[in-house]
């Protein structure tokens, strides 16, 4: 199995950017499709966007298109979410997930096994 942790969350200004990190350990992280959700309190956890075990193909929601990106280092088993632009609408906790030979566009929370604990994202108007 592997286990994550999420960082680089934090307070950020309308249009701003952040980058967030999801660092993997045990199990060889490249046999692991990793996506990123958000949720917000009393809401179902979102899927934000997915990228396939080598890093060669991705799937984003629509409401993140052209203003996220999602990339993985399998050397050093770490995936991030680069995220421009920020609206106060992108305020949630952002989870990082792992889904051992899984499909890139799985998009539901269901079909990730693994999850790590969160990292708050806040965005001021």
């Amino acid at each position: 199995q592997v286990q994550l942790a999420e960082s680089g969350g934090g307070l950020v200004q309308a249009g701003g950017s952040l980058r967030l990190s999801c660092a993997a350990s045990g199990r060889t992280f490249g046999d692991y499709t990793m996506a990123w959700f958000r949720q917000a309190p009393g809401k179902e956890r979102e899927f934000v966007a997915a990228i396939s075990r080598s890093g060669g193909s991705t799937y984003y929601a629509d409401s993140v298109k052209g203003r996220f990106t999602i990339s993985r280092d399998n050397a050093k088993n770490t995936v991030y979410l680069q995220m421009n632009r920020l609206t106060p609408e992108d305020t949630d906790v952002f989870y990082c997930a792992a889904q051992l030979f899984g499909s890139t566009r799985s998009s539901y929370s269901n079909q990730y096994s693994y999850w790590g604990r969160g990292t708050q994202v806040t965005v001021s108007s």
